[in-house]
């Protein structure tokens, strides 16, 4: 007991070290959970001890409230719409990327069918916990671009359990095909149809239950017991647990509590990330990985390379050159659930332990990589397609105590008019490029970009700000500005145009300093000036 505690303490302890350090650098925090697994893997020596297990099965649970995160953003009509991004570009990217790997290993390194099979399966799959973790902090899961790699990444999460399923299969040679195929059908049958009826009716009945009750450690027990039930069920007929958190997200994100429980579960899944990146740690063999370094970055660039030309023109044939050249960035590299491929085919004895060893590494040197990929997406595709975009784009303004106008239609020209009139300092951001140009052919300072993303507010100084002057009409849109605004700075001073006062009601949560009622005052000037004439 006593050594657990130790190794727990030096875990944490060295894991905020380094992720302190890490963070003046501007370095993800997966790359400090990764070094710390290795670090403490190679210390305690943890590879030869069975405690790894249970560690292990502790860590997939942060691959399962991350999946029930994106639950929570897929509802049935969300997916509904999404199908074609979901199927045909998530079917494709998975079969095209599968059958070129194959063909490469196969016939280029003579590796044998099965592991070929095994390999290009695996290496076909992206990081879900990486992008999607980026996605969601950044917002880039609101544009095209992140749309589209949402869709793909979902696709490839449920193509797991066929995968493992093949394992299983190659591994068995008693099971027949039609068995494998009879089971799996009918199982997802029982869980899917139990889950949107009898589940459905008893996830609704406790959450109303535990929110009435005003306690909130009971109502996040619920939370937690939804999960980890719908995630048991999924494992025991067969399939990922992370399949049955993602239905359980489904169901909830068709309730009013959604967004309560996504923000109640944060931490958790934050702390269980960590934890799985941890792992990722552990698996890393310095001695095998210095002598095969040269090997291992040659077939990582070759992937990210052979992925992304196949994800670039299969997004390209329905989206522009911008947003395909981002997606294929975001999601060329090799994903978490590889490890999980790898494991179960080595521990059946269908891949060679050396062969498995070596592609665990490819694995990790991606996941280490992928962060600061993701995190430079709008620079990297700078260098492909030229734009007016945020990001990188933008060079820190030399403002202070200026107002910052969002949206630049017919009230942002406004806005802007009365503001020069004032001679008041400002700048604009604007998500419509002909407004952006309209707007510089004026000599204002404008920008084209998403005011909720991070970049963009360091860039427009959102801290140094006086205010800020939202414009838009979209109430989603302008709830996502707000969010991110006040998650930024606290204090930001919000001005917003609302049409209703229900849509007044939509941010009674948020700390909006003011509102215009766009009605309310046009009625006031209509009577005033009435009045007036004679």
């Amino acid at each position: 007991m006593e050594s657990i505690l130790l190794i727990l303490f030096i875990s944490l302890a060295l894991s905020a070290i380094i992720n302190i350090i890490l963070k003046k650098f501007s370095i993800s925090h997966i790359i400090g959970y990764i070094i710390t697994g290795f670090i403490i893997a190679n210390i305690f020596n943890l590879n030869k001890q069975n405690d790894m297990h249970a560690l292990e099965l502790i860590a997939e649970f942060g691959i399962v409230f991350l999946m029930f995160t994106i639950g929570l953003e897929m509802s049935v009509e969300k997916l509904k719409k999404m199908k074609e991004l979901l199927l045909f570009n998530g079917s494709m990217q998975v079969g095209l990327s599968a059958i070129s790997i194959f063909t490469i290993s196969k016939f280029v390194f003579g590796i044998d069918t099965v592991s070929s099979i095994i390999l290009s399966l695996a290496f076909a799959l992206s990081s879900t916990a990486i992008v999607l973790t980026y996605l969601k902090q950044s917002k880039d899961i609101y544009t095209p671009y992140g749309e589209k790699s949402t869709a793909i990444l979902i696709f490839q999460d449920l193509a797991v359990i066929p995968i493992l399923l093949l394992i299983s299969f190659l591994s068995n040679n008693e099971l027949e095909l039609q068995e494998v195929l009879l089971k799996t059908v009918i199982s997802a049958a029982i869980i899917i149809l139990f889950m949107f009826t009898i589940g459905k009716k008893i996830t609704q009945w406790m959450l109303k239950f535990s929110s009435d009750t005003k306690l909130e450690e009971l109502f996040l027990a619920s939370v937690l017991s939804i999960v980890i039930g719908a995630s048991i069920m999924a494992h025991e007929l067969g399939f990922t647990y992370s399949l049955g958190a993602f239905i359980a997200g489904m169901i909830i994100a068709e309730t009013k509590f959604h967004i309560k429980v996504e923000a109640d579960i944060a931490s958790y899944k934050d702390l269980l990330l960590g934890t799985f990146f941890f792992t990722v740690g552990t698996k890393i063999d310095l001695g095998f990985l210095l002598s095969n370094i040269h090997y291992i970055v040659l077939i990582f660039v070759g992937i990210l390379i052979l992925k992304g030309v196949i994800i670039y023109f299969l997004i390209r044939r329905k989206s522009n050159r911008s947003d395909s050249i981002k997606s294929a960035i975001a999601l060329s590299q090799v994903g978490e659930f590889s490890f999980a491929v790898f494991a179960l085919a080595s521990s059946n004895g269908i891949l060679d332990e050396n062969l498995s060893k070596f592609l665990i590494l490819v694995t990790v040197i991606s996941m280490i990589i992928t962060p600061f990929i993701v995190n430079n997406i709008y620079k990297l595709a700078s260098y492909f397609v030229t734009e007016f975009y945020e990001s990188d784009k933008i060079t820190p303004i030399k403002k202070k105590e200026h107002t910052i106008i969002c949206g630049y239609s017919i009230l942002g020209r406004r806005v802007a008019s009365q503001l020069t009139n004032m001679n008041k300092p400002f700048v604009i951001i604007s998500d419509n490029l002909k407004h952006v140009i309209n707007a510089r052919k004026k000599g204002y300072m404008a920008y084209f970009g998403h005011l909720e993303k991070l970049p963009v507010m360091e860039s427009l100084k959102v801290d140094e700000a006086k205010n800020v002057i939202i414009t838009l009409s979209d109430i989603n849109t302008k709830k996502l500005i707000c969010e991110s605004l006040l998650n930024f700075k606290s204090d930001t001073k919000i001005f917003m145009k609302v049409d209703s006062i229900e849509e007044v009601a939509e941010f009674k949560e948020l700390k909006i300093t003011g509102f215009v009622h766009a009605h309310k005052e046009l009625a006031n000037l209509l009577v005033q000036k009435s009045l007036k004439h004679k």
